[in-house]
């Protein structure tokens, strides 16, 4: 068998192990292990794994995967969402559909000190769930939306997927996470246009809320100011080049930790815990990115990635058709894959025909980090459906899945204007350089 088609059964392998829910790293490890035996010998793979390992997690810029980490834990401790939920529910709440909205845009800035989707999904669930019921919302809309608000984390900066991305990429983290503000702002807004809409075709869905009075709504800016001022200590010090990504991210854990310490929710128990909880977030992306390296060892060997940007230049597909195929075969895969694993899988051999194909790495990061986070409220296999149905009593997933529907198109909305208009992605950074 020629080198191209083990490869082509790695890849098969790899994709039953998954299945089999055969941990991501160990499943990626143990087929790049094997496959690399098969190729190369024992004393070749044996030379790798004896240093892969310590040459994947050795790199300092890594370090800031689990300081945003901890940034991300502790302000979870701290109840930082729920006085995000309550500042824009002042706002908005009396609007038709405005808990909704205002749910929505509590994810949006609880990402973006969070970092992760599934945590923000988490933790807003039991914030706005229960008041969304009171107020009698519909449960399809009440849990998309917070479903949809919650892959944010993803999107906005600082993103914990984003900075693994530019890493495995070699591209700029400042600019990365440059890069996605303006399209974070467009994903809020558009996921907001989607609540408004289901609201405006029936009223009943998401009835209006109380106005809030002038002293309620000033109340609720004050108490979320230093989770703006955080935000924009850690972003904008980026942004403007007062500081390195990782510098940046010791800024934010120490910021959130002072946050947590100032709203008195900080005992030596949650403290350990805090810990506790980012060491092992941390290490299971380490174990992920071990396991990766030594995939793409073994991916590399076979040529695949090569021969695969051969193949579509002999076909004669224009760069866009062949972009318009990736986003379906991520929309795919996000229904049956979590959003590191695709990452993590098909970058090897994406990344180089998306170079061959003249796109912009910075810009095709973004649309693909984009389109990844689709597959969170994707049905079966949406992680984000899953964790609110695990938070709220009584939720089906066909509720939640029927509900995540307008969410999905103001998705596909919102990749199109990305990809007619790459301004939106590429105008911040290259102020940056």
């Amino acid at each position: 068998m020629s080198e191209s088609g083990i490869g082509l059964v790695a890849f098969a392998s790899l994709f039953l192990l998954i299945g089999l829910r055969v941990p991501i790293a160990i499943a990626m490890a143990t087929v790049g292990a094997i496959g690399g035996l098969v190729l190369n010998g024992a004393s070749s793979v044996g030379f790798i794994m004896g240093s892969l390992h310590f040459e994947t997690v050795f790199p300092y810029s890594l370090s800031v995967v689990p300081l945003f980490i901890m940034m991300g834990v502790f302000a979870a401790r701290a109840g930082l969402s729920k006085s995000l939920y309550s500042a824009v529910n002042a706002f908005i709440g009396h609007y038709r559909g405005g808990l909704g909205m205002a749910t929505v845009g509590a994810c949006a800035a609880f990402g973006s000190i969070c970092g992760s989707s599934l945590a923000t999904a988490a933790t807003m669930s039991k914030v706005a769930m229960p008041e969304m019921r009171k107020r009698n919302y519909r449960d399809g809309l009440a849990a998309a939306s917070i479903a949809a608000g919650g892959t944010l984390g993803v999107l906005i900066p600082p993103s914990v997927i984003m900075v693994i991305y530019a890493l495995l990429t070699e591209q700029s983290i400042g600019q990365m996470f440059a890069a996605a503000i303006i399209p974070g702002i467009v994903a809020t807004l558009l996921y907001m246009f989607a609540v408004w809409g289901q609201t405006w075709v029936d009223p009943s869905a998401g009835p209006a809320g109380q106005r809030a009075g002038y002293r309620d709504r000033m109340k609720s800016l004050f108490n979320v100011w230093p989770v703006l001022l955080l935000f924009l200590v850690v972003i904008g010090g980026i942004y403007l080049g007062w500081f390195s990504p990782t510098e940046a991210a010791a800024i934010g854990a120490f910021g959130a930790l002072l946050l947590a310490w100032l709203k008195r929710k900080l005992s030596r128990e949650v403290f350990l815990d805090c810990l506790g909880e980012t060491a092992t977030t941390s290490g299971m992306i380490f174990m992920i990115l071990i396991g990766t390296a030594l995939f793409n060892y073994f991916v590399e060997t076979t040529g695949l990635p090569h021969k695969l940007v051969g193949v579509v230049q002999e076909l004669g597909w224009t760069p866009y058709a062949v972009l318009l195929l990736l986003i379906l075969f991520y929309i795919l895969l996000g229904c049956v894959m979590d959003a590191l694993s695709m990452l993590l899988l098909t970058l090897p051999f994406v990344f180089p025909l998306v170079l061959s194909l003249g796109f912009d790495p910075i810009w095709f990061g973004i649309i693909m980090v984009s389109v990844v986070e689709v597959g969170l409220i994707t049905p079966p296999v949406g992680m984000n459906l899953f964790v609110i149905m695990a938070t709220t009593p009584g939720l089906k997933l066909g509720t939640v899945s029927r509900g995540v529907i307008p969410f999905l198109m103001a998705d596909v909305l919102r990749v199109a204007l990305l990809i007619l208009f790459p301004p939106l992605v590429l105008w911040l950074p290259s102020l940056m350089q």
